[in-house]
């Protein structure tokens, strides 16, 4: 390993890594950027030309590389950030908008609306660049498709930051796509235009919804079906939650995202079929032409997603590798596709999937043939079944600590449906592109379309059975930064440890368990060290907490069902670490937190204690009381609003609390209030 970081792309992109974090969290003016990489540019061409063999001269080479590569990490995460373009559709926004937008792409839909990713070509008669996230209540009978152009009279609004802790964050993961606002509409709402004349997209799309047309027609629906746009599409929209719940829980979603196991299954069937032209003259690179070309169509008709752009960028260096018959060194390969991947697409450093993939192939290539070095079975299906299943360990055990991290869940029987799975894998994708190229010819025979039907419906029957079994899917696994971070140091120098038993491996292996133990005791000692008073953002419900290190006292007003199933409860819980809960499903008038008295005012309308002058005042269940009467009575600092109680209400405390310059906090429009 230490060999591989001598290699100048890992080097390179380690800085262009850098450069892309740095330029994320501060602002640099581009005219700054251009002075100073054309000063480094002309002082790195300078120094080659002045280089000879001394190691000092040569070291400056380096540096000034490093840092032209840092600036360059920098640069490109200005230049692709829509909002430093003076066409972005932010500079033109005003009280009413006329809107022209472009579909982009169709998003799953929600409960009550169908969802979609829209480009903004037009705001009040201003051409403009940006995408936003556009929402249509839901309608039987129209629907929008990619490349469709309307027109909306409408505002653009903020996305919904977290109301409450640890909450999922969407608007920072919406701003990663480059998507800032959201425009609600309805069907009667906006007006149809013209059609974009022609776009890859728009094509692959048609594409992909002929071919839907074509199977529904051969006796393809419901979850076969979405399971099917999954695999060989690249669409996920169409699967029930449920069903991608039970992947999940088995440790099988890898499957359904379109990504370097399924490109690379695809690699080796297309060399196989491709195989009699290197007969030809010049055979060889006739095949890696059309083997590529394969591949980004493939890319293409998936709808050119993140995973699958960095998965065919990756297999279409190995394909090379693999036609000038030159042993192709995977490290070298997985660096060059990162590097080039992220110059021109900086956002995907910050995509779980981008970072989740990587770790999952660089852990198989390192970890894997040391595993299958364990054991060497006599028998060559038995030995078949040890490599996948060691592919399958190396892969979970790169991917744990980040998967604990974002998703807080571990399924323990990944193996048993990664080696169930993964076998038929190959056929399953080759199967299916058949079944489609005859339905598309309109030529597929009965027998083969229920055959397939009857295969998908098996593998998702088989993996809701695994999933079912709860005890050994471990959930709500608290993992902070800092555990993610040590938990990489004690995996990486334990198996370098593993690999060549050296005193100063030992070292630093024995060093990051110190280290993973300092973490531990450092967050234990927060977590029993920190006390605060939330009231949570809960329509149409009280939610309050009074959190005293671990233990955690939760007053509410819900039924027994709905504060077990507590979704708010749920991410504060893993949040905030190991803590022990008291539910108490009643509030009462007055409440301590500290040196705070606390008045609790609901739907009786009680406020005057004797003796009891509090310094907040939360009024919940929308109690009819004269809100102006009680700030003169009791003069509180603060008055808080729950989510119980009524908009009109609000909005009317709002305004007295104005009158009386005391300060009003409404919890529906701020989020959850914490007081330390």
């Amino acid at each position: 390993m230490q060999r591989l970081f001598r290699f100048i792309p890992i080097q390179l992109t380690f800085f262009l890594v850098l450069g892309i974090v740095f330029g994320r969290v501060f602002d640099i003016q581009f005219n700054y950027l251009s002075v100073i990489l054309i000063g480094l540019f002309f002082l790195l061409t300078l120094s080659y030309w002045l280089s000879n063999k001394s190691f000092s001269q040569y070291l400056h080479f380096n540096l000034l590389t490093y840092l032209l590569t840092f600036f360059v990490g920098i640069s490109t995460s200005f230049v692709h950030n829509d909002l430093n373009n003076s066409r972005h559709y932010t500079h033109f926004i005003s009280e009413g908008n006329n809107i022209v937008l472009i579909i982009d792409k169709v998003l799953k839909s929600g409960n009550y609306n169908d969802k979609y990713e829209a480009l903004v070509v037009k705001v009040n008669m201003h051409s403009t660049v940006g995408k936003v996230l556009l929402s249509v209540k839901k309608d039987s009978v129209t629907k929008l498709f990619v490349d469709d152009k309307i027109y909306v009279s409408s505002e653009f609004k903020q996305v919904n930051t977290p109301k409450n802790p640890y909450s999922f964050d969407y608007s920072s993961y919406l701003k990663n796509k480059q998507i800032y606002h959201q425009i609600r509409t309805s069907n009667h709402k906006f007006l149809h235009l013209s059609k974009r004349v022609f776009s890859f997209k728009g094509l692959a799309a048609n594409f992909r919804r002929t071919i839907n047309v074509k199977l529904k027609e051969n006796g393809f629906k419901g979850d076969e079906l979405g399971v099917i746009n999954a695999l060989l599409l690249g669409q996920r929209q169409d699967i029930s939650p449920e069903l991608l719940q039970s992947y999940a829980g088995a440790g099988a979603i890898h499957i359904l995202a379109v990504s370097g196991l399924h490109v690379g299954i695809i690699l080796l069937i297309l060399n196989f079929l491709f195989a009699p032209l290197e007969r030809l003259k010049n055979g060889k690179f006739i095949k890696l032409i059309v083997v590529i070309s394969f591949l980004w169509i493939f890319a293409f008709i998936a709808g050119m997603s993140a995973s699958v752009v960095r998965a065919v960028t990756m297999f279409t260096a190995v394909a090379i590798g693999m036609q000038v018959n030159r042993p192709t060194n995977v490290y070298n390969t997985l660096i060059i596709s990162m590097f080039f991947l992220l110059l021109f697409h900086p956002s995907f450093l910050f995509d779980v999937g981008f970072q989740l993939s990587y770790l999952a192939v660089f852990f198989i290539v390192w970890l894997q043939p040391l595993l299958v070095g364990l054991w060497f079975p006599n028998y060559k299906i038995v030995n078949f079944f040890w490599k996948l299943l060691t592919v399958s360990i190396a892969a979970q055990i790169g991917i744990l600590p980040l998967s604990l991290y974002y998703f807080h869940q571990f399924p323990s029987l990944f193996f048993i449906s990664n080696l169930l799975i993964i076998p038929a894998l190959g056929l399953i994708l080759g199967f299916g592109v058949l079944v489609i190229a005859l339905a598309l010819l309109n030529i597929l025979p009965e027998f083969m379309s229920n055959g397939y039907n009857f295969l998908i419906h098996t593998m998702n029957k088989l993996i809701s059975l695994i999933a079912s079994q709860e005890d050994y899917l471990f959930k709500n696994i608290s993992f902070s930064l800092l555990m993610l971070v040590v938990s990489y140091f004690l995996i990486i120098f334990g198996f370098r440890f593993f690999e060549k038993r050296t005193t100063k491996r030992l070292f630093y292996f024995l060093a990051a368990i110190l280290q993973m133990q300092s973490v531990f005791i450092y967050e234990k000692k927060v977590l029993q060290s920190t006390d605060e008073f939330i009231v949570f953002k809960k329509s149409r419900n009280s939610l309050i907490a009074d959190r005293k290190g671990d233990n955690i006292k939760i007053l509410h007003n819900l039924d027994s069902i709905s504060f077990a199933k507590s979704i708010i409860l749920k991410n504060y819980r893993i949040g905030i670490g190991k803590t022990k809960i008291t539910s108490i499903d009643s509030i009462p008038n007055s409440y301590h937190f500290k040196d705070k008295k606390i008045l609790i005012v609901d739907s009786l309308g009680v406020y005057n204690i004797d003796g009891f002058k509090p310094q907040i005042v939360l009024l919940q269940q929308s109690p009819k009381i004269n809100l102006l009467r009680l700030i003169e009575n009791l003069k509180p600092q603060l008055i808080i609003a729950d989510g119980s109680n009524y908009k009109t209400y609000k909005k009317r405390w709002q305004q007295t609390c104005e009158q009386k310059n005391t300060p009003f906090y409404d919890v529906s429009q701020k989020g959850a209030f914490i007081l330390k």
